[in-house]
């Protein structure tokens, strides 16, 4: 029997603002246009998928220099140590894994991020360590240090993958550069993580697999959205509206706001009931 409980966030307007539009303002582009005029184009005129669509544009950025010269690995790592977190987040996670321990000492509790934005910015944000594993999208570099492909793609089902993953146990370092393991079979009775005991946490379209999935299986979906932005809400209320999600929030996680009085209270909620089935008597 499984004593797991599974906390997934998406990244980009879930936890911290967009943070691909963040480092391309850093370097001076005009993110209006480059979201407009230069990938808009590729989703309605040439059939992209939006993922490859804007890693694609970032190339072209980075081969023109025009910006500060190629975009290094090293440049992405950097962004991501500074960029800004949305209100609460530094302090969320030891915040919820005490709310789990002080009640169910045996329940463990455990983060996982899956982003469709770079891989390299979000694995050096001040909280990457409080995730079990990180998921996202990833650039190969060139000669010259320069994103040069990229070599993952995150987007839309491709986050169920790794909720597959989560729930499987295929997860950490011994399980890098092993892509086909997914793909094992595993026992209901075996799974590390049965999806009755995950929490999905997102704010956009490539979020709605996962929402639907986690949700479907009796786990928790919550749906966010960034009250800086507002014109975003209107979207994310589509999630309530069509079912996907079992709650909408701003995304704000300090300890007065709703958002996180929720999610203790569903990560606590699923506590109780592991806690209950260990109890029950099976003569």
């Amino acid at each position: 029997m499984s004593d797991v409980i599974a906390l997934v966030f998406d990244f980009d307007d879930t936890l911290a603002p967009d943070s691909t539009t963040g480092f391309l303002e850093s370097l001076g582009v005009d993110t209006a246009a480059f979201w407009k005029e230069s990938v808009g184009p590729l989703l309605s005129d040439q059939d992209w998928d939006p993922v490859p669509a804007y890693l694609y544009r970032m190339i072209e950025l980075s081969r023109a220099g025009a910006h500060g010269g190629p975009i290094t690995q090293q440049k992405l790592r950097d962004w991501g140590r500074r960029l800004p977190l949305h209100d609460g987040v530094t302090t969320l996670f030891p915040r919820l894994r005490d709310a789990v321990r002080a009640t169910h000492p045996k329940v463990q509790l455990e983060f996982y991020l899956i982003s469709s934005g770079i891989g390299d910015v979000v694995r050096n944000t001040p909280i990457a360590h409080e995730f079990t594993d990180i998921w996202a999208s990833e650039f190969a570099y060139g000669e010259d240090g320069g994103i040069a492909f990229p070599r993952r793609l995150v987007s839309f089902t491709d986050k169920t993958r790794y909720i597959f993953q989560i729930q499987k146990g295929i997860i950490g370092a011994e399980f890098r550069g092993k892509p086909f393991e997914v793909n094992r079979k595993v026992p209901a009775d075996r799974l590390r993580v049965p999806l009755r005991q995950m929490v999905f946490v997102g704010d956009g379209y490539t979020d709605i697999p996962c929402f639907s999935l986690i949700k479907g299986q009796g786990g928790y979906a919550f749906g966010v959205w960034d009250p800086r932005h507002k014109d975003k809400r209107s979207r994310a209320w589509g999630f309530i509206e069509e079912g996907r999600v079992s709650n909408l929030n701003q995304a704000r996680y300090d300890d007065n706001a709703e958002l996180y009085q929720l999610l203790e209270v569903a990560v606590t909620s699923l506590a109780n009931g592991i806690t209950l089935n260990a109890r029950a008597y099976r003569g």
